[in-house]
Formats: structure tokens, sequence, C-alpha cells
């Protein structure tokens, strides 16, 4: 056993009453249940600082700590890959992750990560996250694009992390999609849990169980009306979120009723194109974006050294300004 990326839960009321084993399965909702009792039963997960057994009911206030087993792995081999470094000192590495890119491997992803792509380019990097996540302190889906911190030494990589925990990062993304909302600003606070029918998909849903409590507070940031009277329009969002649950502002977005353009897993179609975008009820022209068109543009956190607040900022890339582009131009 080693450990994999630590993550800690303190118990709310949302949780109270839960058994430790339902609590962390939604800690690691990518793991399966018999995996969880393997490190629950090898001393890998804590309680208030203590041992815990499966079966053990949390209290509001406690502590549930732990690390998923996993196979034991090399350090990831260094790739020559190209990566957009925002910023760069003795402590921190900021980066503009570009879209397909996974950030660590996984199963059946074991080469062209970005975690392959720090190791060729920097000489020392945290190891807090396991030999596969060389530096790695959060993550993007794989086709997501924009900022993203990486640790370079230990005390850094457990600083930061304590700032997501306790929810300090500010982040903020921008999403293109489908519809358009009657409301300039609102916040979405749902429950989310993995779908029971297709675990790689989240889905919003009643409190209880493993479910976890997710927000996201929204901005509309431009309106595209529909091109002819037909269709319903497209929203370019600003999306602040106040938990970081996986694939949160995907289901959020999906929940409100505007799929992210291009997020076939929920609902927003395989591609976009230049018919579409001209409001065209079937597709045709030429494909501006083939993947979801959800970029982190803003991230913000306290220096783990200096304490001075940090913010980066990386601008949209060339496919969603050309989803954007599209949408402006009158038809």
């Amino acid at each position: 056993m080693t450990d994999a990326e630590r993550r800690t839960l303190v118990v709310g009321s949302d949780e109270a009453g839960e058994r430790a084993d339902v609590a962390l399965a939604g800690l690691f909702p990518e793991h399966s249940r018999s995996a969880l009792q393997k490190a629950v039963k090898a001393g890998a997960v804590t309680l208030n600082g203590g041992p815990v057994k499966s079966g053990h009911r949390l209290r509001e206030g406690d502590v549930l700590s732990g690390a998923a087993p996993e196979a034991a792995a090399p350090t990831v081999p260094a790739e020559d890959l190209p990566i957009d470094v925002l910023f760069e000192d003795e402590r921190l590495i900021v980066v503009n992750k570009a879209a397909g890119m996974i950030v660590h491997p996984g199963r059946g992803n074991p080469t062209g990560t970005l975690a392959a792509a720090l190791q060729h380019r920097f000489d020392t990097l945290s190891d807090a996250g396991g030999a596969h996540r060389p530096g790695i302190v959060h993550r993007l889906d794989r086709d997501t694009s924009g900022v993203l911190v990486v640790a370079k030494d230990n005390p850094a990589h457990a600083a930061l992390s304590d700032q997501f925990a306790a929810r300090t990062v500010k982040k903020e993304y921008a999403a293109i999609a489908r519809g358009v909302p009657g409301f300039d600003s609102d916040w979405i606070e749902t429950h989310v849990r993995v779908d029971p029918r297709v675990r790689e998909r989240m889905q919003v849903c009643e409190a209880g169980g493993n479910a976890r409590s997710a927000r996201t507070f929204y901005e509309v940031a431009e309106r595209f009306a529909p091109k002819g009277g037909r269709g319903t329009g497209h929203t370019l969002f600003r999306l602040f979120p106040h938990t970081g649950r996986t694939h949160q502002l995907r289901v959020h977005l999906r929940h409100l009723g505007h799929p992210i353009v291009a997020d076939n897993v929920y609902g927003g179609g395989k591609s976009f194109t230049v018919a579409e975008a001209q409001g065209e009820t079937s597709p045709g022209g030429r494909t501006l974006i083939r993947r979801q068109a959800l970029h982190a543009r803003r991230l913000e956190f306290d220096h783990p050294a200096s304490g001075e607040r940090l913010s980066f900022e990386a601008p949209l890339p060339r496919d969603m300004t050309a989803v954007l582009d599209a949408l402006r131009e009158p038809r």
C-alpha cells in the first residue's frame, strides 16, 4: 500500500450519522467499496487521528482522513511535452493546462500527462501526493483547460492543500453553455453523487447516503439570443465553485438546464459547429470545439512561504474564443 492523494472530511450536519465507510466512499468516488474497506483494515484511514471501523457512525465535528490503497507505482517517467508556465519561484509553479492533457497517470492513461511534462522540465517537485503525482496539489478534468498550481516541495504542498481543504482558494471558470438563463447571477446549491449507472458520471441527488453538498455561484458574462428565431441561444458564464466536487460545474450547469457546449457526458453534444452558432437546427460547417467549453480562468491563493495573496489568470483558449466569435457574428 502507498499513500495516494490524502483527503480529509470534517463532518458537518449533512454527514452526521453516516457510517464511516459511506463517508469514505464520498471522499473517494473513483474507488470501489472493497478497495476502501482494505484501506480501513490496513490502518490507512483515521478518525480524529485514531483508528476507525467501517461501521462507526460519524458525529458532527469528527475528522475523517484517509488514502485509498493502490498498487505501488514507479516515479512518473519524464516526457518532453509542451506546457505553458505562467509563474515559477522556488516553492511553486503555476501552469495553464491545455485541454486534452490528463493531470497524472491513471488506468488506461500511463503517458502524455502533465505530471510527466513537469518531471522533464523541473528538477524538484513535491512527492506528498504519491510517486505518480509529482507536484500535483489539485486537478482539472482532461478536457478542461486553465490555471493549475504545482508544489515544488512537501511543505508547500501541505500549505496549498490546507488552503483547498479550508476553501480559501478562490477559483473562477469560464463556460459557454446552451440556452439563456433568466437570472443575471444566482447560487446553485445541490447534493451530488456518483451516478450508479455510469460511475464516470456524477448526478444531482437528494441529501443522504454518500451524497455530498455542492455550491456554485454563477454570473452571466454575455448572452447570445437565438439567431433567426431558432434554437435556445447560448450563454457565457462566469462560475465560482465554493466546493470542489468531481465534475461539479458540469453537472450544475446541466441541472440548471444549460449544459456546457460540447460536453457530451452531460448533454452538451459531442462538438459545436459554425452552423450551430448561426442557429441551424442540424450541425454543419466547420467544427469549432470538440471538448467541453470549460476553462479555469483564474486561481487565487496565499503563497505557502510568504503568505502573500497571489492571483493568476489564463486567457481563453483558441477553441473557446472561436465559439464566442461565431456566436457574436450577426447572421
